[in-house]
């Protein structure tokens, strides 16, 4: 067996969108959106999104349109959006669908149910969000999701979970 140190099928620099390229170079926090009861939860893994203030505030996020999440999303109008942390890596893997889950990624750690949808009891910061379903619509190849923050939980996040160009990085 050969250790690479980059992905053994990955397309060279020339040959990759440039587009994608440069949107691993904002970087940003990792976020874990979750919506759904009992067995019907969905979560994803999600850097694309943004959050606006106002009155309310409002949640934007990118989610693939074959996602378990976006279903979850337009079927019950409510999301969490949980702030990982370094700790929270493998997790974030799960979700992203890169790892395998024995059991379902739900198992991967501890959750409370919320009036929003499961949240990660381990995240120190977290949103409650009721989703406007009339304003999805298709960006690129993604679905936009608007949302208004109902909830908000800001707690210290010593060592955010980053992403950046494809890597998880540390501060």
């Amino acid at each position: 067996m050969t250790i690479h140190s980059s992905h053994p099928f990955e397309e060279g620099e020339a040959e990759r969108d440039p587009v994608r390229r440069f949107r691993g170079r904002i970087g940003g926090t990792v976020s874990l959106w979750t919506s759904g009861t009992g067995r019907d939860r969905a979560g994803l893994t999600v850097t694309s999104f943004l959050v606006a203030a106002g009155d309310p505030a409002r949640t934007l996020v990118l989610v693939h349109p074959d996602a378990d999440l976006l279903e979850q999303l337009e079927e019950t109008s409510t999301a969490v959006v949980s702030l990982l942390s370094w700790r929270h890596r493998d997790l974030a893997e799960v979700f992203a669908g890169q790892f395998p889950a024995p059991g379902g990624p739900f198992r991967m750690d501890a959750w409370q149910q919320t009036e929003w949808g499961p949240r990660l009891a381990s995240a120190a910061s977290w949103l409650g969000v009721r989703v406007d379903t009339a304003s999805r619509r298709d960006v690129g190849w993604s679905v936009l999701v608007e949302g208004v923050v109902e909830h908000a939980e800001v707690g210290e996040e010593p060592d955010p979970l980053l992403h950046r160009r494809g890597r998880y990085v540390r501060l």
